[in-house]
């Protein structure tokens, strides 16, 4: 059971209740139920010539390693406009959302859950921001081989490169209903 103690609402101190089968911290004098702790990342196959954008961790978690490019959502920022945001922050490259290719779920203390989007290379030359990353460059996936290459990393390249068989996920631009604020995504 996690650590949050008191209510985020009132401030009241939190009581362990069974709630849909499960037991979860809840106030008992407001309605406020805590679900559980959940972070959601994004990431990218940003792919030119051939070859893979890939970062060089200069912070941990996985400090040394490479990995696709990615981040954190903010709290009201849609899941594409976060993944174009980290690979710019992290690369200077300009890409654009094209498609979600793999969804990783770690359940955790803190659920993690992380989306994966195929993204189009639209300019720029790959630089390290200095802070979060201190290499990123386009790599074949025979030069990946070579490299210290996060497992993760090598299973989502290994997919966007080799499992053709799926169109993945899309922005649906156009929906059949309008609803306002929403990320839409449907496959193709």
């Amino acid at each position: 059971m996690e650590k949050v103690n008191f209510c985020l609402s009132c401030g009241q101190r939190l009581e362990v209740r069974s709630i849909g089968g499960e037991n979860r911290k809840a106030c008992p004098s407001c309605e406020f139920v805590h679900w559980g702790a959940y972070s959601i990342g994004v990431g990218a196959c940003v792919f030119k010539d051939g070859k893979v954008l890939l970062i060089r961790r200069a912070q941990n978690p996985g400090k040394g390693r490479w990995t696709i490019p990615g981040g954190y959502i903010e709290q009201f920022e849609h899941i594409e406009k976060t993944i174009e945001r980290e690979v710019e922050e992290e690369t200077g490259i300009h890409a654009k959302t094209q498609r979600m290719i793999a969804l990783c779920d770690l359940p955790r203390e803190i659920h993690n859950v992380y989306i994966v989007f195929s993204m189009d290379y639209i300019g720029g030359e790959p630089q390290a921001d200095g802070v979060e990353v201190d290499g990123a460059g386009f790599f074949s996936w025979e030069e990946m081989q070579e490299m210290n290459v996060a497992p993760l990393t090598t299973w989502i390249v290994n997919g966007a490169l080799h499992n053709k068989s799926s169109n993945g996920l899309v922005i649906d631009q156009k929906p059949i209903v309008q609803l306002d604020r929403y990320g839409l995504f449907h496959s193709v």
